[in-house]
Protein backbone atom coordinates (compact mmCIF):
# COMPACT_ATOMS: atom_id res chain seq x y z
CA UNK A 1 0.00 0.00 0.00
CA UNK A 2 1.26 3.49 -0.88
CA UNK A 3 0.89 6.58 1.29
CA UNK A 4 -1.61 8.14 -1.13
CA UNK A 5 -3.79 5.01 -1.05
CA UNK A 6 -3.76 5.07 2.75
CA UNK A 7 -4.86 8.71 2.77
CA UNK A 8 -7.67 7.96 0.32
CA UNK A 9 -8.77 5.06 2.49
CA UNK A 10 -9.07 7.51 5.40
CA UNK A 11 -10.81 10.20 3.29
CA UNK A 12 -7.90 12.61 3.55
CA UNK A 13 -7.30 14.83 0.53
CA UNK A 14 -4.08 16.82 0.50
CA UNK A 15 -1.72 18.87 -1.61
CA UNK A 16 1.00 18.29 0.97
CA UNK A 17 1.69 14.62 0.36
CA UNK A 18 5.32 15.15 1.33
CA UNK A 19 4.28 15.63 4.97
CA UNK A 20 2.71 12.20 5.15
CA UNK A 21 5.55 10.57 3.24
CA UNK A 22 7.92 12.01 5.82
CA UNK A 23 5.69 10.69 8.61
CA UNK A 24 6.33 7.15 7.36
CA UNK A 25 10.06 7.57 6.70
CA UNK A 26 12.20 5.78 9.28
CA UNK A 27 15.70 7.07 10.04
CA UNK A 28 17.26 4.04 8.35
CA UNK A 29 15.49 4.84 5.06
CA UNK A 30 16.18 8.56 5.41
CA UNK A 31 19.91 7.91 5.79
CA UNK A 32 20.02 5.67 2.74
CA UNK A 33 18.07 8.07 0.49
CA UNK A 34 19.05 11.49 1.86
CA UNK A 35 15.56 12.30 3.11
CA UNK A 36 14.06 13.67 6.32
CA UNK A 37 12.88 11.07 8.85
CA UNK A 38 9.67 11.16 10.87
CA UNK A 39 11.39 12.16 14.11
CA UNK A 40 10.46 15.87 14.06
CA UNK A 41 6.86 15.09 13.10
CA UNK A 42 6.73 12.51 15.88
CA UNK A 43 7.78 15.20 18.37
CA UNK A 44 5.00 17.49 17.19
CA UNK A 45 2.41 14.72 16.98
CA UNK A 46 3.14 13.64 20.55
CA UNK A 47 2.22 17.12 21.83
CA UNK A 48 -0.86 17.41 19.61
CA UNK A 49 -2.14 13.98 20.62
CA UNK A 50 -1.67 14.81 24.30
CA UNK A 51 -3.62 18.06 23.86
CA UNK A 52 -6.53 16.41 22.01
CA UNK A 53 -6.75 13.55 24.50
CA UNK A 54 -6.55 15.96 27.44
CA UNK A 55 -9.39 18.07 26.05
CA UNK A 56 -11.51 14.97 25.41
CA UNK A 57 -11.06 13.66 28.96
CA UNK A 58 -11.73 17.12 30.43
CA UNK A 59 -14.97 17.64 28.48
CA UNK A 60 -16.29 14.06 28.53
CA UNK A 61 -15.52 12.98 32.10
CA UNK A 62 -15.74 14.45 35.57
CA UNK A 63 -12.57 12.74 36.77
CA UNK A 64 -10.02 14.49 38.98
CA UNK A 65 -6.73 15.74 37.55
CA UNK A 66 -4.75 12.70 38.71
CA UNK A 67 -7.29 10.27 37.27
CA UNK A 68 -7.33 12.06 33.92
CA UNK A 69 -3.54 12.01 33.77
CA UNK A 70 -3.45 8.29 34.47
CA UNK A 71 -6.16 7.53 31.91
CA UNK A 72 -4.50 9.69 29.26
CA UNK A 73 -1.15 7.98 29.72
CA UNK A 74 -2.93 4.63 29.49
CA UNK A 75 -4.25 5.41 26.00
CA UNK A 76 -1.18 7.14 24.58
CA UNK A 77 1.41 4.64 25.82
CA UNK A 78 3.56 2.72 23.34
CA UNK A 79 1.32 -0.35 23.46
CA UNK A 80 -1.74 1.76 22.65
CA UNK A 81 -0.08 3.68 19.79
CA UNK A 82 1.16 0.37 18.37
CA UNK A 83 -2.40 -1.00 18.34
CA UNK A 84 -3.79 2.15 16.69
CA UNK A 85 -1.12 1.97 13.97
CA UNK A 86 -1.72 -1.69 13.24
CA UNK A 87 -5.47 -1.15 13.18
CA UNK A 88 -4.96 1.52 10.50
CA UNK A 89 -2.36 -0.55 8.59
CA UNK A 90 0.21 2.23 9.03
CA UNK A 91 3.04 -0.31 9.15
CA UNK A 92 2.26 -1.35 5.57
CA UNK A 93 3.40 2.02 4.20
CA UNK A 94 6.37 2.43 6.53
CA UNK A 95 9.59 3.10 4.61
CA UNK A 96 12.60 1.37 6.14
CA UNK A 97 16.24 0.95 5.24
CA UNK A 98 17.31 -2.42 3.88
CA UNK A 99 18.71 -3.74 7.15
CA UNK A 100 15.75 -2.58 9.24
CA UNK A 101 13.34 -4.06 6.70
CA UNK A 102 15.14 -7.40 6.77
CA UNK A 103 15.07 -7.52 10.58
CA UNK A 104 11.28 -7.12 10.75
CA UNK A 105 11.08 -3.39 11.46
CA UNK A 106 7.53 -3.14 10.12
CA UNK A 107 6.40 -4.99 13.22
CA UNK A 108 8.81 -3.45 15.73
CA UNK A 109 6.62 -1.95 18.43
CA UNK A 110 8.61 1.24 19.03
CA UNK A 111 8.73 2.11 15.32
CA UNK A 112 5.09 1.29 14.61
CA UNK A 113 4.04 3.35 17.64
CA UNK A 114 6.22 6.28 16.57
CA UNK A 115 4.64 6.58 13.12
CA UNK A 116 1.19 7.07 14.64
CA UNK A 117 2.43 10.20 16.41
CA UNK A 118 4.29 11.30 13.27
CA UNK A 119 1.10 10.93 11.25
CA UNK A 120 -0.79 13.06 13.77
CA UNK A 121 1.91 15.70 13.42
CA UNK A 122 1.58 15.64 9.62
CA UNK A 123 -2.21 15.82 9.77
CA UNK A 124 -2.03 18.78 12.15
CA UNK A 125 0.32 20.72 9.87
CA UNK A 126 -1.79 19.89 6.83
CA UNK A 127 -5.35 20.22 8.12
CA UNK A 128 -5.25 21.83 11.56
CA UNK A 129 -6.42 20.81 15.00
CA UNK A 130 -10.11 20.26 14.15
CA UNK A 131 -9.31 17.61 11.54
CA UNK A 132 -6.97 15.95 14.03
CA UNK A 133 -9.83 15.82 16.53
CA UNK A 134 -12.09 14.20 13.94
CA UNK A 135 -9.43 11.61 13.17
CA UNK A 136 -8.83 10.87 16.87
CA UNK A 137 -12.58 10.70 17.56
CA UNK A 138 -12.95 8.11 14.82
CA UNK A 139 -9.86 5.99 15.42
CA UNK A 140 -8.87 6.35 19.08
CA UNK A 141 -11.85 7.41 21.20
CA UNK A 142 -13.80 4.19 20.45
CA UNK A 143 -11.05 2.27 22.26
CA UNK A 144 -11.86 4.33 25.36
CA UNK A 145 -15.63 4.46 25.12
CA UNK A 146 -16.12 0.82 24.21
CA UNK A 147 -13.13 -0.47 26.20
CA UNK A 148 -12.06 -2.52 23.20
CA UNK A 149 -8.52 -3.00 24.50
CA UNK A 150 -6.75 -2.67 27.79
CA UNK A 151 -3.22 -1.41 27.25
CA UNK A 152 -1.33 -2.83 30.19
CA UNK A 153 2.37 -2.02 29.91
CA UNK A 154 3.14 -5.61 30.87
CA UNK A 155 0.37 -8.17 30.32
CA UNK A 156 2.48 -11.01 31.71
CA UNK A 157 2.97 -9.24 35.03
CA UNK A 158 -0.74 -8.44 35.29
CA UNK A 159 -1.68 -12.05 34.57
CA UNK A 160 0.91 -13.25 37.09
CA UNK A 161 -0.67 -11.04 39.76
CA UNK A 162 -4.12 -12.48 39.08
CA UNK A 163 -2.92 -16.08 39.12
CA UNK A 164 -0.83 -15.68 42.28
CA UNK A 165 -3.91 -14.75 44.30
CA UNK A 166 -5.20 -18.29 43.77
CA UNK A 167 -1.75 -19.91 43.95
CA UNK A 168 -2.17 -21.50 40.53
CA UNK A 169 0.63 -22.51 38.15
CA UNK A 170 1.40 -20.37 35.11
CA UNK A 171 3.42 -21.49 32.08
CA UNK A 172 4.22 -20.04 28.64
CA UNK A 173 5.06 -22.34 25.74
CA UNK A 174 6.27 -21.45 22.25
CA UNK A 175 4.26 -23.83 20.06
CA UNK A 176 5.28 -22.72 16.57
CA UNK A 177 7.76 -20.60 14.65
CA UNK A 178 7.66 -19.77 10.95
CA UNK A 179 9.49 -17.68 8.39
CA UNK A 180 13.12 -16.93 7.51
CA UNK A 181 15.71 -16.31 10.19
CA UNK A 182 15.61 -12.51 9.76
CA UNK A 183 11.82 -12.28 10.03
CA UNK A 184 10.44 -15.16 12.09
CA UNK A 185 6.93 -15.32 13.52
CA UNK A 186 6.43 -17.04 16.87
CA UNK A 187 3.23 -18.45 18.36
CA UNK A 188 2.84 -18.91 22.09
CA UNK A 189 0.25 -20.29 24.48
CA UNK A 190 -0.20 -19.57 28.17
CA UNK A 191 -1.36 -22.37 30.44
CA UNK A 192 -2.85 -22.01 33.91
CA UNK A 193 -2.84 -25.30 35.83
CA UNK A 194 -2.09 -27.03 32.49
CA UNK A 195 -5.19 -25.55 30.81
CA UNK A 196 -4.65 -23.24 27.80
CA UNK A 197 -6.07 -19.78 28.55
CA UNK A 198 -4.53 -17.65 25.82
CA UNK A 199 -2.71 -17.66 22.49
CA UNK A 200 -0.53 -15.03 20.82
CA UNK A 201 1.61 -14.50 17.73
CA UNK A 202 4.38 -11.94 17.19
CA UNK A 203 7.84 -11.43 15.72
CA UNK A 204 9.66 -12.30 18.94
CA UNK A 205 9.14 -14.93 21.59
CA UNK A 206 8.68 -12.31 24.32
CA UNK A 207 6.05 -10.40 22.35
CA UNK A 208 4.23 -13.65 21.50
CA UNK A 209 4.06 -14.44 25.21
CA UNK A 210 2.76 -10.93 25.92
CA UNK A 211 0.06 -11.42 23.27
CA UNK A 212 -0.91 -14.75 24.83
CA UNK A 213 -1.14 -13.09 28.25
CA UNK A 214 -3.29 -10.30 26.78
CA UNK A 215 -5.59 -12.90 25.24
CA UNK A 216 -5.92 -14.58 28.63
CA UNK A 217 -6.60 -11.26 30.37
CA UNK A 218 -9.49 -10.56 28.02
CA UNK A 219 -11.10 -13.67 29.49
CA UNK A 220 -9.89 -12.97 33.01
CA UNK A 221 -13.23 -12.04 34.57
CA UNK A 222 -14.64 -15.40 33.59
CA UNK A 223 -11.69 -17.73 33.73
CA UNK A 224 -8.98 -16.50 36.09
Amino acid sequence: MEVLSLLEKNNIQTNKLYLYETAFTHTSFANEHDKESYERLEYLGDAVLELVMSEYLYTHTDKAEGEMTKLRSHYVCENALYEYSLNLNFNEVLMLGHGEEESGGKYRKAIVADIFEAFIGALYLDKGIEEVKKFINKNVIPFIEEEKLDFFSDYKSKLQELVQTDKRSLEYVIVDEEGPAHNKTFSAIVKIDDVIYGRGTAHSKKEAEQEAAKDALLKAKKTV
